[in-house]
């Protein structure tokens, strides 16, 4: 059930600026699931110049320069952080984010190497070019792609069902998903809970989502833990 952030005390509860694609439908309703008690999130949708849906230079360039006022659209609240709920938008290039803004990708990535899941297989709804951009570029963060597998869509993540995504991790190579230490379900777009549960059930490793990541990074650090 959706995490209470009455559970919490006033002193305990963490704000978490949330920027989100505007067209994106599954980060409001995951994170709250995926959440602590008294880890608040606070929402400003992003609205490309282009006002398109579909991932492509324009839309990933878009969002990154719409940022600057989504921050200022929340300039009044108690933040403890502020995230870009978008993956893709991390390692296809545009205007530099905000200070201090973290990318979907960038708690992607923390949360692996945190955990010393380095040898992933990836499964994502983009485009396959796209995808091979995504294997780069964990690639650059030390994290090794082992397999990738996408749905080839520039758009409609929403529509997107649990079993499509089973049906696509299932056409990973059966060696890839041996040897790997995690299944990573790239994009904040696409609804994951119920197919990661699924996944994990079935695989045995674990499955980290877009959103699972985000939702990870909100919460309070460790005591002792490196800023």
């Amino acid at each position: 059930m959706p995490a209470d952030p009455t559970a919490a005390t006033g002193a305990d509860i963490r704000h978490v600026g949330v920027l989100l694609p505007w067209a994106n439908q599954a980060v409001e309703e995951e994170l709250p699931q995926l959440g602590e008690p008294g880890v608040v999130f606070h929402y400003a949708r992003l609205v490309p110049t282009s006002r398109t849906t579909a991932v492509d230079h324009s839309f990933w360039h878009g969002l990154r320069a719409a940022a600057s006022g989504a921050v200022d659209s929340m300039r009044h609240l108690p933040l403890d952080a502020t995230v870009l709920a978008c993956t893709s938008a991390a390692f296809t290039g545009g205007p530099e984010l905000p200070p201090g803004v973290i990318t979907a990708f960038d708690a992607l990535t923390t949360l692996l190497h945190r955990c010393r899941l380095t040898r992933v297989v990836l499964a994502t709804p983009y485009p396959q070019q796209v995808t091979r951009a995504e294997a780069a570029a964990l690639g650059e963060r030390g994290i090794q792609v082992l397999a990738h597998a996408s749905l080839g869509l520039d758009d409609g993540y929403p529509a997107i069902c649990a079993q499509q995504i089973l049906d696509l991790c299932a056409v990973l190579p059966p060696a890839a998903l041996a040897g790997a230490d995690a299944l990573v379900l790239s994009c904040t777009g696409w609804r994951t809970l119920t197919a990661t549960t699924v996944l994990h059930q079935r695989l045995g490793i674990p499955v980290i989502s877009s959103n699972r990541a985000l939702a990870i990074y909100a919460l309070p650090p460790a005591p002792g833990a490196a800023p």
